[in-house]
């Protein structure tokens, strides 16, 4: 009983030393990782108005096509530590410790610090984890935001709880909002449920405590929304993503309900081909997040099967109504939208997999006398090593004795299970080490190797292979990756860039990212992340270099690859006509390949 006692004490310490060395070792190998964020970052820490808005470019010509919470915590660390990819990187490794922290003290709450321990070490081994907080996306913002607003519906559903907590839960969600949008509010209808059925409070309080809630949601997050639309448009940059300059049509069009149904006015066009529940164990998401969500299936069934006949206030039911509605929505969510979706979403499901599996584990190992829990329990590991197997032969190069491993351990542990509840305690507790310990070795493993891989692009991938560079020819970026401008070009760019407001202009934000990181100079993002909105016109660009405000203009190689803008996505043309009238009236200077052509000249 003392060691179990000094394990309990020492567990969590060990877990986010564990974790903090995961996210933190060698993580300045990613470079700028996905650039289109670092150039907003290094904006918004030269520009307070950039900062605001998240704009791309210190001058504020377009924003990213996100809100910009995320960017505030870099902004914040750039301003005190400089740029550099540590400083934009660090306080994301930081976000994905405290996710796991707070995770680990909400399931301590309801199962015991056991429970804790497991569900924030699948949290930490999950790869899409060791990706995304060792990344500079918005998702890992997301995460921590949806933990702790977990965290405090799970105190606000204790006895004699303060309506404060669910307060406090929906200003949470709402910056949550800040940071990825809609995605934010897939957790509210398993929080309402959650407090709805085991809130101590009477019924009417408990409903009129969730319109409270509800109000400090709308507050938390519209408030930015009422800000970016009341805001004159002349004295701050476009509204990225959006067709009409709009932040509302940006929630609800591009990042809101065009990612359900696929229609994304401005999207490239929808490539999602593997639509349905297969999707999470698909080629495309399986890496990512199928590794252990079965078993929180499993953990999710049979605990609210043993939680049944428990009091309506009985707090493990409450919190299995909480995270395994978080789970389902937001599974059901990834699995059927037909809009632009990416693997590295999945990461949101990663706390409610560690919650299910945490509490249910406990719940189950607590009942192995029973054969109907050791039975789940031997299942549940069998399952999972079996599917373990078959993920790790997705890399059947990669440390090919994991998966035999792996099988051994699990069956083993498996057979010894069906008998644990017949063992002796020191016996007992090594059949669960040993079951634990099969099951999280290859995800685990493969978090490592996504730790030891440099990341970069706006699309990361889990795994210990670099992902496929998305540059195109002679040196300029495509959608997925930014350009790497040799000195000659970057020296060229630099020249006199201080006389003018933009050193220079090209088509995409990741392209101009690449260019503003290289020469600490304002670089124009010619019609947003994908070409396809519409700023500038041909008329507004035609004004701006008139009056001597753009120095160059980048031809990008992702035309000669993709066609012209906006013809298949209903989104604007403003890009290709920009591009064509750059082509008919200047004379290009071609270095490395690149085509840059000087707008100080005059045209013909």
């Amino acid at each position: 009983m003392g060691q179990f006692s000094v394990f309990s004490r020492l567990g969590l310490p060990v877990l986010l030393a564990a974790t903090a060395v995961l996210y933190l070792w060698r993580l300045g190998d990613s470079g700028w990782a996905n650039a289109f964020y670092t150039a907003a970052v290094q904006a918004g820490a030269h520009n307070w108005t950039a900062m605001l808005f998240g704009s791309s470019d210190p001058a504020n010509a377009i924003t990213v096509d996100k809100t910009p919470a995320a960017l505030w915590v870099m902004d914040v660390s750039v301003r005190l530590f400089g740029l550099n990819s540590w400083s934009v990187l660090v306080p994301q490794a930081l976000i994905g410790v405290a996710a796991v922290w707070v995770l680990y003290a909400t399931v301590r709450r309801v199962a015991g610090p056991g429970a804790g321990l497991l569900a924030g070490a699948v949290l930490a081994a999950t790869p899409v984890a060791a990706l995304i907080f060792r990344f500079n996306n918005p998702d890992a913002l997301l995460v921590l935001l949806l933990v702790a607003a977990a965290y405090c519906v799970q105190r606000a559903c204790e006895k004699d709880a303060s309506r404060w907590w669910l307060v406090v839960a929906g200003v949470a969600v709402g910056f949550g909002f800040l940071a990825k949008m809609l995605q934010a509010f897939l957790v509210l209808p398993a929080f309402a449920t959650a407090y709805a059925v085991a809130g101590h409070r009477t019924l009417s309080r408990r409903i009129l405590d969730l319109l409270i809630a509800g109000s400090a949601v709308v507050l938390s997050a519209g408030w930015y929304l009422a800000l970016v639309e009341l805001w004159p448009e002349s004295s701050r940059p476009y509204i990225g993503g959006s067709q009409h300059n709009s932040i509302i049509e940006l929630t609800l069009g591009y990042n809101g309900f065009g990612r359900l149904t696929g229609k994304e006015t401005g999207g490239l066009g929808n490539l999602n081909h593997d639509v349905g529940w297969a999707r999470l164990f698909g080629a495309g998401m399986g890496l990512d997040i199928a590794w252990l969500l079965p078993a929180a299936m499993i953990c999710l069934v049979a605990g609210l099967i043993l939680t049944r006949r428990a009091p309506r206030t009985d707090p493990a039911r409450a919190a299995f109504i909480l995270w395994g509605g978080w789970l389902f929505v937001s599974a059901l969510v990834f699995s059927f939208s037909n809009g632009i979706i990416h693997a590295y979403y999945t990461v949101a499901l990663a706390p409610a997999v560690g919650a299910c599996i945490g509490i249910g584990v406990t719940l189950l190992w607590q009942n192995r006398f029973d054969i109907r829990a050791t039975t789940a329990m031997s299942g549940t590991v069998l399952v999972i090593t079996i599917l373990a197997a078959v993920l790790l032969t997705r890399h059947s190069e990669w440390m090919p004795w994991l998966r035999s491993s792996v099988s051994v351990g699990g069956v083993g542990a498996a057979v010894l299970l069906l008998v644990s509840g017949r063992l002796t305690p020191v016996m007992a507790r090594s059949v669960a080490a040993l079951a634990v310990v099969s099951c999280l070795a290859a995800p685990a493993g493969f978090s490592i190797a996504t730790a030891a891989t440099s990341h970069s692009g706006a699309i990361p991938n889990v795994g210990p292979s670099h992902q496929v560079s998305g540059r195109g020819l002679g040196g300029a970026g495509g959608l997925l990756d930014s350009p790497k401008p040799s000195t000659e070009l970057v020296a060229t760019l630099a020249r006199g860039a201080n006389d003018y407001t933009w050193a220079a202009a090209v088509v995409g934000s990741n392209n101009a990212a690449g260019y503003q990181l290289a020469t600490g100079a304002p670089v124009m993002a010619i019609g947003g992340f994908n070409g396809t909105d519409p700023a500038p016109t041909l008329e507004r660009f035609q004004q701006l270099v008139a009056t001597g405000q753009i120095h160059y203009f980048i031809a990008d190689q992702m035309m000669m690859l993709t066609g012209r803008w906006g013809s298949s996505s209903g989104g604007s043309r403003a890009a290709t006509d920009i591009a064509q009238w750059v082509e008919t009236h200047y004379t290009p200077l071609f270095i490395d390949r690149a085509a840059i052509y000087d707008l100080s000249a005059a045209n013909t």
